[in-house]
């Protein structure tokens, strides 16, 4: 196996092994049905990198108005689960083995955007980490962070 290109100009970016990740990952977010559930919406992919975004509900609101930490670890944990799919062989799906989240402020505004990115690319496991912003009136306020592990699922279908 040839060692993954990485760019030094932002941050490290790595080649995917299949090259119709965006399709394949595309379509396995298209099958969440807790994504579509909550609203969210995959808005940037690329090798290694993923953006999820969540316009504000008041239904996904804790008792003092902020999106509850619950669904801000579900998009985190989705957009961290995605970045690593890029890399994945063709013949592997993925799973979260763990996630560790901070939350840093409270999750008010007009829309969160989850973005993670691959740490370390891996045969059996891979590390992501993870940051969600609160957009309100042309500001971000990064209100959580995370770190996880997903394992690499060889030789079994995403779908």
């Amino acid at each position: 196996m040839s060692p993954r290109p990485a760019t030094a100009a932002a941050g490290t970016a790595f080649a995917p092994l299949n090259p119709e990740y965006e399709a394949r990952v595309r379509a396995s977010f298209g099958r969440q049905g807790a994504m579509h559930l909550i609203g969210a919406r995959l808005s940037v992919l690329r090798p290694g990198y993923c953006a999820i975004e969540l316009p504000f509900r008041e239904d996904l609101t804790q008792q003092h108005g902020y999106v509850h930490a619950g669904i801000v670890g579900a998009i985190v944990d989705s957009a961290g689960g995605y970045a690593g799919f890029t890399l994945f062989p063709a013949d592997a799906s993925v799973l979260t083995v763990e996630y560790k989240l901070n939350l840093l402020a409270p999750a008010a505004g007009e829309r969160l955007v989850a973005e993670a990115q691959v740490v370390k690319p891996g045969r059996t496991l891979a590390i992501t980490r993870g940051e969600v912003y609160a957009e309100a009136d042309g500001k971000r306020t990064l209100c959580a962070i995370m770190q996880q592990t997903l394992i690499v699922l060889a030789g079994k279908a995403d779908a």
